[in-house]
Order: structure tokens, then C-alpha cells, then sequence
């Protein structure tokens, strides 16, 4: 039997959710390994960084290669921060000699100044499952909490109708170090319910994912009375 329905969280970058863990030895993912539903791998966020309340909403490139999946509703180039640091050459000369031209470029070197891109550090992203037609795959999120970041690439019977997410773990012991708790997320970017829609139609003969497509297509009420 499904788990009993609970109606959506409103649509908000900002939201409050039960939050809850998973890892890959558990008794119920051991036929799928260290895979997700899309069939790549799962990955562990990186260490807790900060509290990040109100950070900038900002999606690093590298997102979909660390994922190890194609993309699913990424559009638009980041924005990449520049500092002043270096001096370079930049007189051009229009003389036709090749003494005059090395005496000006050699002139310009002191005072020229041009911008370089700063090297950032990419977060690790880690792997979270939900349901998908309330965070459809691709959906990328930081915990308030911790400064963490997860895109979700996994779902689960138990989530199926349910305002819960759960977070992937390498270990069963940070599993259950995490447990089960409300926290505060800020939503950087989200998936796209159309391409969510592709992936899981053929695999309707499940119920969990029959609820996500009624769920996707608008059918609420017999999302919520599939049992």
C-alpha cells in the first residue's frame, strides 16, 4: 500500500520540508546499488559549510558533470566574477618597423592592467530523492542549515505523494546521525515536470509512479486516492 497523501507544498524558492536520509546498503536500494533513478550515480554532498539564509541564487556550471547525468532544465551561462590582478602588454603599434613596435609593447607593460577570471571552488553535490512531481529531477536546492547542496536525481516508494525529501548518505552511520528533521531550503534552480513526465511514464506499472504522473498531468484527487 502507498503511503497516505499529503497535498503539495506550495511552489516557493524558499520552503520548510521534512527531511529525512537514505544510503545505498539499505535493504530496499540494494537492487539498484550506488544508482539513481536516472541512472547515474549517487553522490554524497560535501562537508556543512555555513549557515547560508538569503544567499545569492546561483547555479555552478559543473552541476550536470558532477551528477553524472544529461542535464535536465539548465539554461543560461553562470556569471563568472572577475578581479584586476595582472599587468600585460596591450599597446598595439601601426609603425612598420619591428623596432618601433617592441619599444611601444615593452613601454605598455607597467601600466596596463586587464581582467582575469578568479578560480572558485565548486561545491560537492550531493544526490536527494522526492517526489517528482513536487521537485522534478534536476531540481537543485542548498540547506539553510548547513550550506549543502542537493539535486535531485532519486525517488522512492515511501516518498510517493509526500512533502518529504531524503538525503543520500555514503554511510549508514551518517544516516542515521541525520535521522529525520524539518529544515528551511532555498530552491536554486528547478526541474523540469516535462521532462520528469518522460521518464516516468514507462514505468507506470509501479504505483508509487503511476501517483507521480497523475500528480504531473493535474489529476490530484486520484493521485490521492491511489492506495
Amino acid at each position: 500500500m502507498l503511503p497516505a497523501y499529503e497535498a503539495p507544498l506550495a511552489r516557493s524558492d524558499f520552503q520548510n520540508v521534512r527531511m529525512t536520509a537514505y544510503t545505498h546498503t539499505e535493504a530496499d536500494h540494494t537492487q539498484y546499488g550506488a544508482r539513481n533513478a536516472l541512472g547515474g550515480q549517487l553522490h554524497a554532498a560535501g562537508p556543512a559549510i555555513r549557515r547560508a539564509e538569503n544567499v545569492a541564487r546561483a547555479v555552478p556550471a559543473e552541476f550536470d558533470a558532477q551528477l553524472d547525468y544529461q542535464r535536465v532544465a539548465y539554461s543560461g551561462a553562470p556569471r563568472q566574477p572577475f578581479a584586476m590582478e595582472e599587468t600585460t602588454a596591450t599597446a598595439t603599434s601601426t609603425t612598420t618597423t619591428a623596432r618601433t613596435r617592441t619599444a611601444r609593447s615593452t613601454k605598455s607593460v607597467h601600466g596596463a592592467k586587464r581582467a582575469i577570471a578568479v578560480a572558485k571552488k565548486t561545491p560537492k553535490i550531493g544526490s536527494a530523492a522526492a517526489d517528482w512531481s513536487r521537485w522534478p529531477a534536476g531540481t537543485t536546492f542548498r540547506l539553510l542549515s548547513t550550506g549543502q547542496i542537493y539535486c535531485v536525481d532519486d525517488y522512492g516508494w515511501a516518498l510517493s505523494g509526500r512533502n518529504t525529501i531524503d538525503l543520500y548518505m555514503a554511510t549508514p552511520r551518517e544516516m542515521n546521525s541525520w535521522g529525520a528533521r524539518q529544515e528551511p531550503i532555498q530552491i536554486l534552480k528547478w526541474g523540469d515536470p516535462v521532462q520528469s513526465m518522460r521518464l516516468l511514464e514507462p514505468r507506470q506499472g509501479y504505483k508509487h509512479i503511476h501517483r507521480m504522473v497523475l500528480e504531473l498531468e493535474g489529476q490530484d484527487q486520484a493521485a490521492a486516492g491511489l492506495q
